[in-house]
């Protein structure tokens, strides 16, 4: 019994701290080091989990002065980056374990010495911020959006190492503003209606917010002539088409069985005939009723139809071309009736309490329906945004 116990206590421990040992045997150092700080958190006399924090703390701050030290001697100047990032993984672990130090194992002490990094960090961020801002500035001579929007990139670093860097919110506007690409969406009419600005401002509200990107701006309107477009969304409008008012009417005929009235229930001699209570025993009639309905429907459509056409402006060149349409439906229904409106249903009574309507005109067709076509736009942008980048 006293086996079978032991057995079970050795391997609580042994899953206790598999995690951490876990971690370490695959190499994954300051992983194993995270979890072996919690546990030694919780409980400090954890033998196990110190020593897994001891063996990685070694060979983690090894890895990293071997790489330090590689860097160096290689001497490139893009190294300054890795140098800083391996001194902050010093710098970050030694602050990570302070909190659990010192350690008792067995008859020593476990401690870590203290090392001052910050010299190192600063000296790693000032030739890092000098490499990122001269290559940002050689790629800025390129004169192409991929070598300003790298550069951006290059400036932001140089922003976050050393934040009062020479003229660097000046570079990061510029290399911002040109490394930008800019749409212009337009709306092109060839049908014969003249379309109302309202109706235009209508189509161009498309939340160009919502296509931005990040280095994608859309514009709806021409504000600035020093603005320089790199694509052009066209908007064909090539058929409108209104119907004629249209109105028809249908006739029904709608039944319905009501009570009409009650008689008696008579035996064979005549006699109205009583139920277990004594009452007369009263037999319900009924009757049939009907109601003619005609009904009028007044019905007028329009579509529209065209094409989303996304063009290069350095050089021109079609890119993609996207037909579109859309269409809006007015319907209304009234109807009079003839016979007993008893018979009409709940929704024939609210026909019959409707009456004719103007039809909209046909511009107010047009406007009713380019809430659908600003739609099918939206959608067919965002679905050819790896066309504008």
């Amino acid at each position: 019994m006293k086996r079978v116990l032991y057995i079970f206590l050795s391997l609580v421990i042994l899953s206790s701290c598999g995690g951490s040992k876990k971690q370490l045997q695959k190499g994954n150092y300051d992983i194993a080091i995270n979890k072996a700080v919690k546990k030694l958190m919780r409980n400090p006399d954890s033998s196990d989990d110190i020593m897994v924090l001891e063996r990685s703390y070694k060979l983690a701050n090894e890895q990293d002065l071997e790489q330090i030290k590689f860097l160096k001697m290689e001497g490139k100047p893009d190294n300054w980056d890795a140098i800083l990032n391996h001194y902050m993984n010093l710098k970050n672990r030694q602050t990570k374990v302070r909190p659990v130090l010192p350690l008792k194992l067995g008859n020593r002490t476990v401690n870590f010495d203290y090392v001052d990094y910050d010299s190192e960090i600063i000296q790693a961020k000032h030739k890092a911020a000098e490499y990122f801002f001269a290559h940002g500035q050689k790629l800025m001579n390129n004169g192409d959006k991929d070598s300003y929007r790298q550069a951006y990139y290059e400036f932001s670093k140089v922003k976050d190492y050393w934040g009062d860097y020479e003229n660097i919110d000046k570079l990061l506007s510029l290399s911002r503003y040109y490394g930008m690409s800019r749409v212009i969406v337009a709306i092109e009419n060839n049908t014969q209606l003249k379309l109302s600005p309202q109706f235009q401002d209508e189509l161009l509200a498309i939340d160009p917010a919502n296509l931005n990107t990040e280095w994608v701006e859309y514009y709806t309107r021409h504000l600035d002539d020093s603005v320089n477009y790199d694509y052009q969304v066209n908007i064909s409008l090539n058929v409108i088409a209104v119907s004629p008012d249209m109105v028809s009417e249908k006739d029904t005929i709608e039944k319905k069985r009501i009570e009409n009235g009650f008689e008696y229930a008579l035996d064979q001699n005549g006699n109205v005939m009583k139920d277990t209570a004594g009452n007369d025993i009263k037999i319900k009639k009924y009757k049939d009723i009907t109601c003619s309905l005609v009904k009028t429907i007044q019905q007028k459509d329009v579509t529209i139809q065209g094409n989303v056409e996304i063009y290069s402006l350095s050089p021109m060149k079609l890119l993609k071309k996207d037909p579109i349409g859309a269409n809006s439906h007015f319907e209304h229904f009234s109807a009079r009736a003839i016979g007993d409106v008893d018979a009409l249903s709940a929704e024939s009574r609210q026909m019959i309490n409707a009456k004719k309507v103007p039809f909209p005109s046909d511009v107010e067709m047009i406007m009713r329906c380019s809430e659908n076509l600003k739609q099918a736009i939206r959608g067919i942008l965002m679905q050819n945004r790896r066309f504008i980048y």
